[in-house]
């Protein structure tokens, strides 16, 4: 599998704290079969030691900490950009905190408040610098989660979504998170699932296996999908493959009502 979002980078936000943390992290996300890991760290104001410039040293550093304890995981630079961070940000700091550096994709963070009306004038305004736009987590947004018709418009204009796996996971009690995700997921509008790991232990994350075989329930090969063909186009900057026909419990979904942006637009 392929985790396009992680907080797997020592000590510069709110993820691991350090090296030992994160090779631990590591071990967790490669028994779970993640083989290629983004490191994203939070790219706005309150985390100020994350720099778009030093993204990929960094990235190199842990790489080969991970070599010299034994973990076979590849890790990619890039950041979880804040939209308003973004927005301000020079042409050399987005290009720098998108995907391994290449200037093609980015991890566009949901913000956690109410959204204002301008938020998809905002998206596009990043979008028409030449990303194709993840959007991180959307399913934790109280707006989006009330008019979810609106994550449907920003799929139609080809912004990419990721959902967290934890957020498939059933509760005992309702939860409109999880009942959007499992929706997004079902319907086939949701692009790519991750891990949003913030560390190995306490209240974080259930592993992204949990996840992807929830998803599987709902979907079938679609979860499949979702954390390996759709996240190696990102990766590369490429169109995304076309994707398998909806199976489990979702039956056809939104998919044919939505019309399937696989290029980069």
């Amino acid at each position: 599998m392929i985790d396009l979002h992680c907080h797997l980078l020592p000590g510069i936000d709110d993820g691991t704290e350090d090296v030992a943390e994160a090779i631990e992290l590591a071990r967790q996300l490669t028994a779970a079969g993640v083989r290629t890991v983004a490191a994203t760290p939070h790219l706005r104001d309150d985390h100020p030691a994350v720099r778009a410039e030093e993204l990929a040293a960094r990235c190199s550093e842990l790489s080969g900490a991970l070599r010299a304890a034994g973990v076979g995981l590849e890790v990619v630079s890039a950041a979880e950009v804040d939209l308003i961070r973004a927005l301000e940000a020079t042409d050399q700091e987005l290009r720098l905190a998108s995907y391994g550096g290449r200037g093609t994709d980015i991890l566009l963070e949901a913000p956690y408040g109410p959204l204002p009306t301008s938020f998809e004038e905002q998206v596009f305004r990043l979008s028409v610098r030449g990303y194709r736009i993840l959007l991180a987590h959307p399913e934790r947004n109280p707006t989006l989660k009330g008019d979810p018709g609106r994550l449907y418009e920003l799929v139609r204009r080809g912004v990419l979504l990721q959902v967290t796996g934890d957020s498939l996971l059933p509760r005992r009690t309702r939860s409109r998170t999880v009942d959007l995700a499992r929706s997004l997921v079902a319907e086939g509008v949701a692009h790519v699932i991750a891990s949003d790991a913030h560390g190995p232990r306490g209240p974080s994350r259930e592993p992204l296996s949990a996840g992807v075989a929830e998803a599987r329930e709902l979907a079938g090969a679609y979860a499949d999908w979702m954390v390996e063909d759709a996240p190696a186009a990102i990766l590369a900057g490429q169109p995304l493959p076309a994707p398998p026909e909806l199976g489990g419990r979702s039956g056809r979904g939104l998919r044919g009502r939505l019309k399937w942006r696989g290029r980069r637009d």
